[in-house]
């Protein structure tokens, strides 16, 4: 069994400050109209990535949970 990482964005939250996006551009972009979007199950090899782009969003917007 693999490790599956997911990642959450509560758009209710996220204001596309993009904190995310330069700390984590493999998984964080914005759309044409500078909307985020992302990967909601990223290689497990960038996990700790994700996790300090989730952690360098100012609302708190991004869960990221990882399941052996």
């Amino acid at each position: 069994m693999s490790t599956t990482v997911n990642v959450t964005v509560d758009m209710k939250l996220c204001e596309s400050h993009g904190q995310c996006v330069f700390a984590a551009p493999e998984v964080f972009s914005f759309d044409d109209d500078d909307y985020l979007v992302h990967n909601a199950e990223p290689d497990p090899t960038l996990y700790d990535k994700v996790v300090k782009a989730a952690a360098s969003c100012p609302l708190r917007a991004i869960t990221v949970e990882k399941s052996p």
